[in-house]
């Protein structure tokens, strides 16, 4: 292309000339490069002696006396951010989701050349994780200290913070951090059970014990290790991750013991009663909502079908409000198209929720089905993808910046990242000692770029309005986080080319069990079954009765009359009930394309207080079993 003197031409010619820089941008995403520059960054975070493959050669060893005040070798593992402290919950967060990653799409990881070095960021951080699992009920959680850390700004290799290393018990619980580290474990052993089988053993063997730790002896992690909470506080509490461990490790094994744990504690924990609208190292509900949602499809439901349906209400709430085509909250976006939640590090949900629309979309395809949202029929899988693609291409610079916001990728990325290793001349070029407050002196506050390229480095992101400061005191948009790239490598191979090759179903695809759209709620669905005479639920009365029967064919044929009450004070919108056990016809209520799934009459568009409406059903047979699975408040 000839060179364009901008400065010369009228303006009009200058926006036809950005258009086109812009535009060619948009044509020269490169999602194999941009696969392999996000594996390079787990090497320049990483903690402990560096290895001769070391390809981050800038980065030296760090962290070596880790663990050996308390008597335990706490080496390696990954430091989370911008800092020096190794935070547990979202280092095995971060495995979780690079394993993940590579279960759904290690062929395409393969194809890119970059699945050894993938295996290699995995394994790092499980090394370090069954290190800080010394025994069944002990697990080290933290090394170090944001307070003191973030009094300093040295790179890592010259830290003199206190390495102190923080522990939970079952005199001092962490539910949530066992929980997830189980859940890490779990995913990782299928990652390697191919490859590394007697590794992969030794990683289940952890995950089990760290599981039953974390639902015995129940508490938050944050409680425990109280200096946690100004930096990774446990928001959304353990409930999540004890589904989320239970949910991989049954991934993991098989074993109907966690999918029963799963289903029993649907309502107990939370997984069918949460409708989210985020997913993150914090809050797993989506998370396992899809997961469970995969079992459903793939026709593993068995006697658990009626509850994994449930969760499938809720994971597709969050997917379609990411579509925003929900009724009611959606997942907001900025004037440039980029999913945003909170200004704090946003870029970590926009990479989570692509992840999880991306998964889902190829499980939607597996089983030939269509997501189904608010007022809309039939969205069609490649709108979970295209909508992934968006999120991935705007953070590569298809956006109102024309910014990448992964460092080295493109022409134009942050230049100042709030990173210390980064930002301070590597101990490789100068060895001089950088002080504590030197550091911040010298190095913090120079407005010049890093004298180190933190390749692939997936930062912060812009504000709801698209605008972004690359300034390295900006930490809420120019830090980078190890869970920023964990899901987005999936999401980043997915776009190399090829569907997921480990959803393999069960069932035939003209037997769907995909479930009816999640809505918001305004109480919780306890999944309750209604099979005769009289019951309460806790929004309507049901009550069955045989008011007639005859002879047909040899047998008793009866006529049920059912009547649903509103008992809830409120008028309800929308209701889904699950009919099971149905041998006969059935009158006064309105199919819906899901499996044993009915809805309103389409006389009815609301359900009022006190209101009733009846349907009828004739069998051969006793009354049928009813599941309130859904509903939703006018």
């Amino acid at each position: 292309m000839a060179q364009v003197n901008l400065l010369s031409q009228p303006r009009v010619v200058v926006f036809a000339a950005l258009l086109l820089h812009s535009l060619e941008m948009v044509l020269a995403i490169d999602y194999s490069s941009a696969l392999s520059k996000s594996i390079l960054f787990y090497e320049a975070q990483r903690s402990g002696r560096l290895p001769a493959t070391q390809r981050a050669t800038w980065r030296g060893d760090s962290g070596l006396q880790d663990g050996i005040a308390e008597g335990v070798d706490l080496q390696g593992g990954y430091y989370d951010a911008g800092d020096n402290v190794k935070f547990g919950l979202p280092m095995a967060f971060t495995i979780t989701m690079l394993s993940w990653s590579t279960i759904e799409y290690g062929h395409q990881i393969a194809n890119n050349g970059q699945l050894e070095y993938t295996l290699e960021a995995i394994k790092w951080g499980t090394d370090y994780l069954l290190k800080a699992h010394p025994e069944a009920n002990v697990l080290f959680g933290e090394v170090g200290d944001g307070f003191s850390d973030h009094n300093c700004w040295q790179r890592p290799e010259d830290m003199s913070t206190p390495r102190q290393a923080y522990k939970i018990d079952t005199s001092n619980p962490g539910s949530d951090l066992a929980g997830e580290t189980a859940s890490a474990m779990a995913a990782a052993s299928i990652v390697f059970k191919a490859s590394n089988n007697g590794y992969s053993n030794l990683l289940l063997s952890h995950a089990k014990q760290l599981f039953t730790f974390a639902d015995t002896y129940r508490g938050k992690y944050d409680s425990s290790i109280r200096i946690a909470q100004k930096f990774y506080a446990s928001s959304s509490g353990y409930a999540d991750e004890l589904l989320w461990a239970a949910m991989w490790l049954y991934q993991a094994t098989g074993d109907e013991y966690y999918l029963k744990y799963v289903a029993d504690n649907a309502q107990s924990l939370g997984g069918t009663g949460w409708s989210m609208r985020e997913f993150s190292w914090d809050v797993k509900y989506a998370g396992v909502q899809v997961l469970a949602s995969k079992v459903l499809m793939q026709g593993q439901g068995g006697k658990y079908t009626n509850t994994l349906r449930a969760y499938q209400f809720k994971a597709e709430y969050f997917l379609c409000a990411c579509l925003q085509k929900n009724n009611g909250a959606q997942v907001q976006r900025t004037p440039g198209g980029l999913m945003y939640v909170r200004a704090w590090n946003n870029m970590q949900y926009v990479t989570t929720a692509s992840f999880l629309l991306t998964v889902y979309s190829d499980y939607l395809s597996s089983t030939r089905q269509q997501l189904q949202c608010s007022g809309s029929y039939g969205v069609d899988p490649s709108e979970l993808l295209s909508l992934a693609r968006s999120q991935v291409d705007y953070i590569l610079g298809n956006n109102p910046r024309a910014t990448s916001y992964m460092v080295g990728y493109g022409v134009n990325y942050p230049q100042q990242v709030h990173h210390r290793a980064a930002s301070i001349v590597s101990i490789k070029v100068d060895s001089a000692f950088v002080s504590c407050r030197g550091g911040y002196a010298t190095w913090f506050s120079r407005s010049r770029s890093d004298p180190n390229v933190l390749v692939g480095a997936l930062v912060g992101g812009p504000d709801q309005d698209d605008n972004f400061a690359d300034q390295r005191d900006n930490f809420e948009q120019t830090e980078p986080t190890t869970y920023n790239s964990g899901p987005l490598i999936g999401v980043l191979a997915r776009l190399t080319g090829g569907s997921s090759k480990q959803f393999l179903p069960e069932t035939p695809a003209a037997s769907p069990s995909a479930s009816p759209p999640a809505q918001s709620v305004q109480h919780r669905t306890q999944g309750r079954l209604v099979p005769h005479g009289t019951k309460f639920y806790s929004v309507v009365k049901i009550i069955q009765k045989a008011v007639a029967s005859w002879e047909y064919q040899g047998q008793t044929v009866h006529k049920y009359e059912t009547t649903v009450t509103n008992i809830s004070g409120h008028s309800l919108r929308h209701i889904f009930l699950i009919i099971n056990q149905m041998k006969g016809p059935l009158w006064g209520l309105s199919k819906t394309r899901y499996a044993n799934t009915y809805t309103f009459p389409p006389w009815l568009q609301q359900l009022s207080p006190g209101q009733s409406f009846m349907f009828v059903y004739h069998q051969a047979a006793p009354p049928v079993e009813i599941l309130i699975a859904h509903y939703v408040h006018a």
